[in-house]
């Protein structure tokens, strides 16, 4: 039996070989420090905890409707409209398992063979692929560093053609941090609006972890000549702590999010019960964790990029937003290792991590951009400060 040829769309993921060399350090007992993880290391709060297990109780473990319960649609509009100014009624909001299983609903029920998405790079690893696995065509625009990783009006202008169908937007940014402000949307947006074919898909899914008293904006709220050309996508994975609960969600025109539950009634059906009871809790309850926990990343974000700025070869900005870093390793690409082997490039450099300092990171090709590589700060102080030093010395190692 051989597999579907749509599978050959989908890349080998890079980081697959450091992957696994880690998994298999570790079984050997080494002490291997990850810092790839996505997710936050903050237990889910109690009080959301407490409304799954209420859930439960009342019984409430069968069949809900396909794309969501009236419950959680109902706190999502509240969520929106109290937050970000969006005014949503309940049909135009979708909830899937998860941010990325209602990322890839709204890519496979709109994109056509041949339709062209732009993705602006450094992009999280999976924009690209279910892309392709939708017959579109992945558009990606290189954005700079000195830009702060983020799409310019020009860039945007020059790339949107007659088969653009949508712009994905990711703010804060994984793998970056980067963070779009109100007048760089106010830009984005007035291209846009140049472009009336072309749609809107903004992943906002770590609205809530930033920092440096940064305001969160998303482009339907900035724009709203835009409202009916956007699909917001939201969950609560990253900021309560809910990463394996699988909840995700969406809103946006009434034809779109009809043509997901279409998909989604044929694939997964409705997102776990129990999860969704607990969602609403997390949306409607109390928020006051959200500060405190992001008191504690700041911290952390602090520590790593001063910890990599002192290593030789290696440079790093402060995102604002987020838990990751993207420091530059330019510096140390055509270097030799105490072994001998040249680093040519990132994915070289995150290999040299994992064997000789015991540190595995992501490199940046991973997230289409060649000689940096991704931090998560999702771990403990103890954890971060160890993987310095042993950064710092590992640098220092090099010729």
């Amino acid at each position: 039996m051989t597999v579907a040829e749509r599978l050959k769309k989908i890349k080998p993921s890079p980081t697959l070989a450091v992957t696994s060399k880690a998994a298999e350090l570790k079984a050997q007992g080494m002490d291997i420090i990850g810092l790839g993880a996505g997710e936050p290391d903050f237990d889910t709060p109690d009080n959301i905890k407490e409304a799954a297990c209420a859930a439960i109780k009342r019984g409430e473990t069968k069949y809900t409707n396909v794309d969501g319960t009236a419950a959680l649609k109902k706190a999502i509009a509240a969520k929106f409209e109290r937050e970000n100014g969006l005014k949503y009624d309940v049909s135009q909001i979708t909830v899937g398992s998860g941010g990325k299983h209602t990322l890839f609903n709204a890519l496979y029920a709109t994109v056509n063979d041949g339709d062209e998405v732009i993705i602006p790079a450094p992009y999280w690893v999976s924009y690209v692929d279910i892309v392709a696995i939708a017959d579109g065509v992945p558009v990606v625009l290189t954005t700079k560093e000195e830009d702060g990783f983020k799409l310019k009006p020009a860039a945007l202008e020059a790339a949107i053609t007659s088969k653009t169908k949508w712009l994905i937007l990711n703010s804060p940014s994984n793998p970056t941090g980067s963070t779009y402000s109100y007048e760089e949307l106010k830009a984005l947006a007035e291209v846009l609006l140049r472009h009336p074919h072309v749609m809107v898909l903004t992943d906002d899914i770590y609205e809530h972890i930033i920092y440096d008293d940064f305001k969160f904006f998303t482009i339907a709220q900035v724009e709203p000549k835009l409202y009916d050309r956007t699909f917001t996508l939201n969950g609560v994975s990253k900021a309560y702590s809910m990463t394996g609960w699988r909840i995700g969600y969406g809103a946006g025109p009434k034809d779109i999010i009809k043509a997901i539950s279409v998909i989604q009634s044929q694939s997964t059906s409705n997102p776990c019960s129990i999860s969704q009871a607990a969602s609403v809790e997390a949306l409607n309850g109390t928020q006051a964790f959200i500060p405190a926990n992001n008191a504690t990343f700041k911290r952390r974000r602090d520590l790593v990029v001063a910890g990599l700025n002192e290593s030789t070869g290696i440079t790093c900005t402060s995102p604002e937003g987020a838990f990751y870093v993207f420091p530059s390793c330019k510096g140390v690409v055509g270097k030799k290792t105490p072994k001998g082997i040249e680093i040519k490039n990132c994915t070289d450099f995150s290999s040299y991590l994992l064997e000789e300092a015991l540190i595995a990171v992501v490199p940046g090709i991973a997230f289409g951009t060649e000689n940096y590589f991704r931090i998560s700060y999702a771990t403990s102080d103890e954890n971060l400060q160890k993987a310095c030093e042993r950064l710092v010395k590992a640098c220092a190692a090099l010729r």
